[in-house]
């Protein structure tokens, strides 16, 4: 008991003791608090003093800012306004950081170390001191309205921050990208935007589209064959190698039919989409011979698309009749000279290819597709229709198209090869009862091509043509369907689409594979006009004759003349190409293909005379430097490989590698020195490479401003922040190209537009001409050698545009007369924006 009661008692002795000890050093910690409180009120008194301070001398510096620039008064306002709270916001932060944030964190320090107080206020002092300097440091606000004075630009201007003599910002889905100011800009804001002097006038087209579409290619009595491609109906003369284009069209043209006068043409487009706008489509009935329009048919009423289109015979053209593109395929007949609709029905569901007004009576249609023939009776604004019975003979997938014979027979080609004759056949009263009416049955089957039989056409005397699909065959048939000759096209060509007679012994072909051919059954055919097959991308121009190169993903090289309009030559190689660059020499050409891969070819032979592989992603862009001696290769695995070129552009050594990019390379361009590389990536970067030391990443962008460049076709950069329009998503310009005079820049956009702009156009909102002509998003555009043209290629139009640059500084006026094989055009005058 006793034992228990002492330890008890010398524990209250130990306790008493230790009481004395932490009363202490609570005081010392409460009395530390109390000095570090007192300096932070020290510290912020100064500070609210020199606020006052400059407080007083605001007006003044207000009244000098005002003499310097007007415009910085209201900015100024707002930004004290706005420095004002945010500057109150920020004192009072620190002041509960400092005070009470940091005391207790000081707290916790000191219970580790209490045992030297002036050790401890030696500490308090410093913390004080640092306190005061970080205050004292805060920027002022006459520093502020300097600042705010040197990045105010125009009130206006949507482009972002404009840092007078230093840097303006464009913004694209958000992104800042800071463009610097080049030396000999000395006033930004005093740069005046114009339109350049020189115009565009569509000189020639390249291509046919014959694809997907049928009965598109007519003769005029004039000597011209009528065809389209992409937005423009062309009219090419066989003889005298000129084109006329009508181009009033605003989508895709998909069909053509011409007046029993020879001379009104009637084409139906598709409806399309401008920036959202939706355009819709109709047929419009134009003047072949002033390529004026003179109706413009179903503008409102016709949805998606016009699929087939055909004029009335027997009542000389008073009539036309149309397919459009709906489910429900509306079958609608209008009036051509009053532009009204007389009569519409539903026609199928199922897919039509052609329609048709019977020759001898314009109350009769006749319409096909796929597994179908209706034959139709129009009364009184009313349609009744009636199938065709194929009875016992086999009913084929689609019949592909049809002609009237002589007698008024219905002639129709199908897709298992056979002509099939149809005639009225009389009611049979003994097997349908009494009631039953007259029906279009098969009168004769004809075997006539391996495959489909694509197309029909009437020759004088009653003589029939017909073109196959498999067999590449066209036949001449006799009045009574036996056959007379034959002779079968060329295999790179395809398959017979449509055909036209010239007269009676030469012919025009159109074909699969987007070609015209010309000729006869005797001397064969020779292809008049010539296309690619699939979306373009790669477009390069020689650098001293008139020739330039397309390649894209039917995986065809293609070298085209521009003075002769013509296809020199057309490889394939085993991969599609998207871009190419001509040597500087001019001998080869190298082509970046889709799997990392890359080709030089030779110009004369064709042939490969070097093959290289970087990476395992497609190429975007391949560029030599000024002298030919260095080739770079942007590829989408985000480098741009460098090789050292010699031998004429024949040898190549791989010399080092860019890296730094954050996304696929897209486009990039050299300096006139050829030692550093300007380069744009998909997310809108622009980067800046010392080649000569080492591919070098320049990481101060600033020092770039000034550096002149060979080519300009990065579509980011500070000489052409003015194209891009206003709300662009950063993928609506696919390609730009300066000329080599350095007064314009063209740009090649999404919305199937081409723009030429002043250049530099450095300037939001700059105006330029428009153009309108493809079909598609415009993948590429480049001048040739003497900025005399502008070659545009489209993409899924699969459509080449040369355009003829003319005004002052146009090469259309260096280059003195015009080719013999120049065009005449209707384009209307651009559209400035």
């Amino acid at each position: 008991m006793d034992s228990s009661t002492n330890s008890l008692d010398d524990a209250s002795a130990d306790s008493s003791a230790e009481f004395p000890d932490r009363a202490s050093m609570m005081e010392v910690r409460l009395q530390a608090q109390e000095d570090e409180i007192t300096l932070l009120k020290s510290s912020l008194a100064d500070a609210l003093r020199k606020i006052r301070l400059h407080d007083q001398l605001l007006p003044l510096l207000k009244q000098q800012l005002i003499a310097v620039n007007p415009s910085a008064a209201r900015v100024l306002n707002q930004a004290c306004c706005s420095d004002g709270c945010t500057s109150s916001r920020k004192l009072s932060t620190s002041s509960a950081i400092d005070g009470v944030r940091h005391p207790a964190t000081r707290v916790r320090r000191n219970s580790e170390k209490l045992g030297n107080p002036e050790r401890q206020r030696k500490r308090l002092d410093k913390k004080a001191a640092s306190s005061a300097n970080l205050l004292t440091r805060s920027p002022s606000l006459e520093n502020r309205a300097k600042e705010l004075v040197s990045n105010a630009g125009s009130p206006g201007s949507r482009r972002g921050t404009y840092s007078q003599g230093q840097s303006i910002k464009m913004f694209i889905r958000g992104r800042p990208i800071t463009m610097y100011i080049p030396s000999n800009i000395q006033n930004y804001e005093d740069l005046k935007m114009e339109p350049p002097s020189e115009r565009l006038e569509l000189d020639w087209v390249y291509g046919y589209r014959g694809r997907d579409c049928r009965a598109n290619l007519y003769f005029l009595p004039t000597g011209e064959a009528v065809y389209f491609t992409a937005c423009v109906v062309v009219l090419y003369h066989i003889n005298k190698r000129t084109q006329r284009h009508y181009r009033k069209h605003t989508d895709c043209v998909r069909c053509l039919t011409i007046h029993p006068d020879k001379v009104r043409v009637a084409s139906g487009q598709t409806a399309g989409v401008e920036k959202d706008k939706p355009l819709q489509p109709c047929v419009h009935i134009w003047d072949s011979t002033t390529l004026v329009t003179l109706q413009q048919i179903g503008l409102g009423t016709f949805q998606r698309g016009i699929g087939s289109v055909a004029f009335s015979s027997a009542d000389s053209g008073a009539f036309l009749c149309v397919i459009d593109d709906t489910n429900e395929h509306m079958l609608s007949v209008w009036d051509c000279n009053k532009g009204t609709k007389h009569a519409e029905v539903k026609s199928t569901n199922e897919a039509v290819f052609a329609v048709d007004f019977n020759p001898s009576d314009s109350t009769n249609i006749i319409t096909c597709g796929k597994s179908h023939v209706y034959f139709w009776t129009l009364t009184a604004g009313q349609f009744m229709k009636k199938q065709g019975i194929f009875g016992k003979y086999k009913k084929p997938k689609f019949i592909q198209c049809f002609v009237f014979s002589l007698t008024g027979d219905v002639l129709t080609g199908d897709s298992e090869g056979n002509i099939l004759t149809w005639g009225k056949s009389a009611a049979d009263i003994k097997t349908l009862g009494k009631g039953a009416k007259e029906t279009f049955q098969i009168m004769r089957q004809t075997r006539a091509h391996e495959g489909s039989v694509f197309t029909l056409c009437n020759l004088q005397g009653g003589a029939l043509l017909s073109g196959g699909g498999k067999d590449r065959k066209i036949i001449r048939w006799s009045a009574d369907l036996a056959p007379e000759r034959e002779c079968e096209i060329p295999e790179n060509f395809g398959a017979v689409r449509t055909i036209a007679d010239v007269d009676g012994e030469e012919l025009l072909v159109g074909t699969t594979r987007n070609a015209i051919l010309r000729g006869t059954f005797s001397d064969g055919f020779v292809a008049i006009v010539q296309g690619h097959l699939d979306e373009m991308w790669g477009l390069a121009t020689h650098p001293s004759v008139n020739t330039f190169l397309t390649c894209g993903h039917d995986r065809q090289v293609c070298l085209w003349n521009t003075e002769e309009h013509k296809l020199d030559w057309c490889i394939t190689l085993e991969e599609y190409g998207l871009c190419a660059d001509f040597c500087p020499v001019g001998s080869v050409v190298s082509v970046g293909l889709s799997t990392g891969r890359w080709v030089v070819l030779d110009l004369l032979t064709r042939e490969v005379v070097s093959e290289f592989t970087d990476g395992n992603e497609q190429l975007s862009v391949m560029r030599y430097s000024p002298d030919g001696s260095v080739l770079a290769v942007g590829s989408h695995d985000n480098f741009i490989y460098i090789y050292n070129v010699t031998e004429s552009g024949r040898r190549y050594t791989r010399f080092g590698k860019c890296n730094g990019h954050s996304s696929f390379i897209t486009h990039l361009d050299w300096s006139k020195d050829g030692k550093y590389i300007m380069s744009n990536s998909g997310d809108y970067e622009i980067l800046y490479w010392d080649i000569a030391a080492g591919c070098k990443l320049l990481r101060n962008r600033f020092e770039s401003k000034d550096r002149e460049w060979a080519s300009y076709t990065c579509v980011l950069g500070f000489h052409v922040m003015g194209v891009w329009l206003e709300g662009s998503d950063g993928t609506d310009i696919n390609a730009l190209c300066r000329s080599h005079g350095e007064t314009m820049v063209a740009v090649a956009d999404d919305f199937c537009k081409i723009h030429l702009f002043q250049y530099p156009c450095p300037k939001p909102k700059a105006p330029s001409h428009r153009y309108e002509g493809h079909g598609s998003h415009v993948t590429n555009v480049c001048f040739t050698h003497s900025d005399s043209h502008l070659l545009s290629i489209g993409g899924k139009d699969t459509c080449i545009l040369q355009w003829k640059v003319m005004g002052v500084g146009g090469g259309g006026s260096r280059e003195g007369p015009a080719s013999v094989s120049s065009t005449s055009t209707s384009s209307p005058e651009p559209a400035t924006s």
